[in-house]
């Protein structure tokens, strides 16, 4: 990863992690869009975990059930792959919990926040940058 997707992707992740899913999700669409990355369903998944959340904030339930379903088939495969993101696992285990719950409210504004994930960066990244 080299220094110019390394800092959007630690924006996208600061984003992402102070709830500003919209701004998460530019940042991350930058480097889907802009660079040659080896792995782009990894950063294609956030996106769209980043849209998903982003519906819950506009009651778009449909749309963030629909996000959702898309990232969790791809960040399925990530499981235990803490190369980037060392709390993948918890990621994708609250991406599940998140859309069971979405599913069994009849209101957006009764989503239980704590159920959102951070994702947490692996620092041996920065070293390699």
């Amino acid at each position: 990863m080299n220094s110019e997707i390394f800092n959007l992707f630690v924006q996208g992740v600061k984003a992402f992690n102070s709830r500003k899913y919209y701004s998460a999700h530019e940042y991350f669409e930058d480097i889907w869009t802009n660079h040659h990355l080896d792995d782009r369903l990894f950063v294609q998944a956030l996106i769209q975990l980043s849209v998903a959340y982003f519906h819950i904030t506009n009651f778009n339930k449909n749309g963030a059930i629909g996000l959702f379903n898309k990232s969790i088939s791809k960040l399925d495969s990530y499981k235990n792959r803490t190369e980037i993101v060392t709390n993948i696992n918890d990621v994708i285990e609250l991406a599940h919990q998140s859309l069971a719950h979405i599913k069994s409210i009849e209101s957006m504004d009764k989503f239980k926040w704590e159920l959102a994930p951070n994702l947490d960066l692996n620092e041996k990244l920065i070293d390699r940058v």
